[in-house]
Parts: structure tokens; C-alpha cells; sequence
């Protein structure tokens, strides 16, 4: 069964309503989804730099990814590569604040894991 990009309005992974949060965290949850509006966040990349920041995502997943990214007016394609649209740069402006957030989580767990050894 293929999977359809998610559209606020209609219903989504844990929504019947569409809600556009809901179908938002729906596109945000696929795999890579995140990973490639994270390298993109710097500048334009062609399809092959991006496959290689993203740990060697197959081409298949990229592609769909970048289509339903595109679709959903987050990523573009200027001819020479991908980059986000400005829905997509503020998107990341959002999410930025988590890079710094996961650290401070990260050592919490580890230091979580450690007295418990």
C-alpha cells in the first residue's frame, strides 16, 4: 500500500482530523525527514552530498523523502541543488533549539546510565 503525503486536512498517523500539527509531526516523523532539513539548513546541496550527510541514506528513501519535502513547500530544487524554501528555513529556525537541548538530554541519560552500573 503506498503512503501518501501527509496533508493537513486529512487524516494522518494519529489523526483522523488532519490536523496540520498532526500531519506536520506525520512528515517530520518519516525516516530522514528531519535528518535532511537538518543538512540542508546550511546552503544548498546536490542529491549525491546530501545522500552522504545523511550517513548513506539508499537513494530510494532520499528521493521519496525529497518529493514529499518538496510537495510540502519545505525543500526546492534550483537546478543545481536542493535547499529549504523559506517555509523550510523557519521550520528549522523552530527546531535549531533542539540541537543544543539534546546535549544537555544526552548527558542526562548517560549519567543516568552510569549509576546504575
Amino acid at each position: 500500500m503506498a503512503t501518501s503525503i501527509p496533508r493537513p486536512g486529512l487524516p494522518v498517523r494519529g489523526s483522523k482530523s488532519g490536523k496540520p500539527i498532526m500531519a506536520l509531526f506525520d512528515l517530520l516523523g518519516r525516516s530522514w525527514a528531519l535528518g535532511i532539513i537538518w543538512q540542508l539548513s546550511e546552503g544548498s546541496l546536490t542529491f549525491r552530498q546530501l545522500q552522504d550527510l545523511c550517513e548513506g541514506v539508499s537513494p530510494t528513501v532520499l528521493n521519496k523523502r525529497l518529493k514529499e519535502l518538496k510537495e510540502c513547500a519545505l525543500v526546492k530544487h534550483d537546478g543545481s541543488g536542493y535547499l529549504l524554501t523559506d517555509l523550510g528555513l523557519e521550520l528549522f529556525e523552530l527546531l535549531a533549539p533542539f540541537g543544543g537541548w539534546s546535549q544537555k538530554w544526552s548527558q542526562a541519560v548517560l549519567e543516568k546510565i552510569e549509576v546504575k552500573k
